[in-house]
């Protein structure tokens, strides 16, 4: 590297150049500051002024590449991005970030990004205004436009670029989806132009910025023949037709307007540009937009709990069933040593087998499979308690044989291993009883399925000590799960949010209502799937025992439907008969006749209960904040997440309109509709 005049009196903090040898100029990012690179307003600008002095004084070539070793570039500051929606100021703040990755697409030299690690949204837009792209092949590189998941798309000129150098059809699978793909799919894609080891990456970019390299032939006539306007025409309503099977407009805007956008889009760059400034200009002041920010929050927030240094290396998992099976694999998938022990081998086979199904479907790489699936040993004998940091019961849902388990393991576990309960609603006062060692006595509650559900809730009891719940949270982490603390209560925070509105869906069936006009009133409001599916999906006997912990404790009825435990085969999705017949993993829904009439009051007979008990549980300080409770149910259930959480809603929908649906359903159907305490709590008036 020689050193260059070219930015003396330049004000670089977050960026930092060399000049090679050969008369390329590498750029490095680095945000002042922070561990991860983001773009602010203040780097945009340092970075528009670095550009003028390229124009000034042009070298050979330009690469781009991160000085962070946590990856390139994570995309926009959204904090930053929050304070100008309530400013008023987005626009002015995207028009920013087009003209300044404009400018960098109109260097009249060849210039090239450097992808190592993360490389998301306003990263991606950066590298796709460069001329050429290279990434490395580590397994940390990622690369995508996430910005659907916000409520917004890719708005400094992603969604100009990017259709036209792939193809509409791979541009927009990437941008509806917010997926992100490996660097090896991304040249597959024609998304990158190299994909080299790290240790190469920047001398392989200087390669491309000095000599260049031809987009294939295909890769240009697909960018082309697929952005023509008969194209779009013909292309925008298959694609909504593809977006509509899976969200609904009105609950998700913003792939609907990325289509429309680009439908319509047509002239000059700059007008390209101003089209896309507008569409997500216009998104980001939508309830679901600001709504999505705020869970994108909270999920940092999740992720940010426990310590790294938990002492967890080996897990020793009891009961091989649906749950405990599935704990253990997923733990031995993340990295951690795992034995598995029921009463007989037949269980644990099972249990393994489907463990080899979750390998074969994560692990894509088949030369890896083997060394994890020999982190997962079958262990009837339970020879893996003495050597365990962890213990998981999995067992039945009786009190009587949790503790009856207890009394035999404690006293094998090692001084400093934590001993953990799957329980789903049991509280922990009740199974605390007779232990030597509760203050390392802990829930650590994980839903159904472990693979797919994000949440675990850690459960406290008052003789807990801090410390085993700090060390949980930090294995959550590592396992790529939320940890949520709540109070060992009955039902804790999940189940007992849900149990309502489950409860007063199987009310309804009793009465008469088709599951099915059941199911559409709670997937119009947002819901991921109905509950009469959803009390399948988890099996009539694991929601009849539920129900036996809860209806006492909060005081409902329980309808025929869940009052004594199923029929045997009759259990819902796992024996293919419950309230619905299911084939192949999906349920077969009976026709509705034509002419039937929902009842109006269907959808608040559905939510409200369910809003009522969150209330009731924060009241009781099941969780510490509204904001732990709006996560814990939104990642724990799938609570429609534009609509940022049951409190969230609340504060949008208002107190008094929620409480007067709620006396109005009283009247008309029963006590169990009756306000729960809590509705004045000062965090439902709060601003989010």
């Amino acid at each position: 590297m020689i050193a260059s005049s070219r930015f003396d009196g330049l004000s670089m903090r977050h960026w930092k150049s060399e000049t090679r040898d050969d008369g390329v100029v590498v750029l490095a990012f680095d945000r002042e500051g922070s561990g991860v690179n983001t773009f602010a307003q203040g780097v945009l600008v340092e970075l528009d002024s670095i550009i003028e002095r390229l124009l000034l004084d042009p070298p050979r070539g330009l690469v781009i590449r991160s000085a962070k070793s946590s990856g390139f570039i994570a995309g926009a500051d959204i904090k930053e991005f929050q304070v100008f929606d309530q400013r008023g100021t987005v626009g002015d703040a995207i028009r920013r970030g087009q003209q300044v990755f404009q400018r960098l697409s109109e260097l009249p030299f060849r210039t090239v990004a450097a992808i190592h690690g993360f490389c998301m949204g306003g990263g991606t837009e950066l590298a796709l205004a460069c001329t050429h792209r290279v990434a490395s092949d580590d397994p940390s590189t990622r690369i995508g436009l996430p910005e659907v998941k916000l409520g917004i798309f890719p708005g400094w000129g992603g969604s100009v670029r990017l259709p036209r150098l792939i193809g509409a059809p791979a541009a927009f699978d990437l941008m509806l989806t917010g997926r992100s793909v490996t660097a090896k799919a991304a040249k597959a894609m024609g998304l990158v132009d190299r994909v080299v080891g790290q240790a190469v990456l920047v001398d392989e970019a200087a390669r491309l910025a000095l000599r260049g390299t031809e987009r294939p032939l295909k890769q240009r006539a697909l960018g082309w023949a697929t952005n023509t306007w008969p194209a779009r025409q013909a292309l925008a309503p298959q694609l909504v037709k593809q977006v509509a099977r899976k969200a609904r407009k009105e609950h998700y805007p913003a792939p609907y307007a990325l289509i429309e956008s680009w439908r319509r889009g047509g002239g000059s760059m700059q007008a390209l540009l101003e089209n896309e400034r507008r569409a997500v200009v216009k998104l980001s002041s939508t309830p679901t937009a600001r709504n999505l920010i705020r869970v994108f929050f909270l999920q940092e927030r999740l992720k940010s709990q426990g310590t790294k240094d938990h002492g967890i290396r080996r897990v020793h998992v009891v009961g091989a069933g649906v749950m405990g099976g599935d704990i253990a694999a997923w733990s031995a998938y993340k990295g951690f040593e795992v034995t598995l022990a029921d009463r007989e081998q037949r269980f644990v086979d099972a249990a393994l087998q489907r463990a080899q199904e979750l390998f074969a479907k994560r692990v894509k790489d088949e030369s890896k499979r083997p060394a994890v699936a020999a982190r997962l040993r079958g262990d009837v004998a339970g020879e893996g308690v003495s050597d365990a940091d962890l213990l998981i019961e999995a067992i039945v849902e009786r009190p009587d044989a949790k503790r009856a388990l207890y009394a035999d393991v404690e006293p094998r576990m090692k001084a400093d291993a934590l001993l953990t309960t799957n329980t789903s609603s049991i509280p922990l006062d009740e199974l605390r009883e007779g232990l030597a060692r509760p203050a390392q006595f802990a829930g650590l509650h994980y839903f159904n399925p472990v693979a797919l559900m994000p949440l675990v809730e850690i459960i406290r009891h008052d003789g807990m000590d801090p410390v085993t719940e700090q060390r949980l949270a930090g294995f959550c982490r590592a396992i790529d799960k939320f940890p949520v603390p709540v109070a060992g209560t009955p039902g804790f925070l999940v189940n007992r949010v849900l149990f309502p509105y489950m409860l007063e869906a199987a009310t309804a069936y009793a009465e008469g209502i088709p599951g099915p006009v059941i199911d559409k009133a709670a997937v119009k409001f947002g819901m991921p799937m109905g509950p009469i599916e959803l009390v399948d999906t988890v099996g009539l006997d694991v929601a009849a025992g539920v129900g036996a912990e809860l209806a006492p404790f909060l005081g409902l009825p329980i309808p025929a439907a869940l009052a004594v435990p199923p029929e045997p085969g009759r259990r819902g999705k796992k024996d293919g008969q419950g309230l619905y017949r299911w084939e192949n993993g999906k349920p077969v829904k009976p026709e509705v006749p034509a002419d039937y009439k929902a009842p109006d009051d269907l959808e608040d007979r559905l939510v409200l209960p369910l809003l009522n008990e969150a209330v009731a549980c924060l009241h009781d300080g099941v969780v510490a904040d509204a904001d732990l409770l709006d996560a814990g149910v939104i990642f724990g259930t799938g609570f429609a997440p534009f609509r940022g959480g049951p409190i969230q809603y609340i504060r949008e929908t208002g107190v008094d309109v929620l409480l007067q649906r709620l006396r109005q359903l009283q009247a008309r159907h029963g006590e169990r509709f009756a306000p729960r305490p809590g509705w004045d709590h000062p965090a439902l008036r709060a601003a989010p």
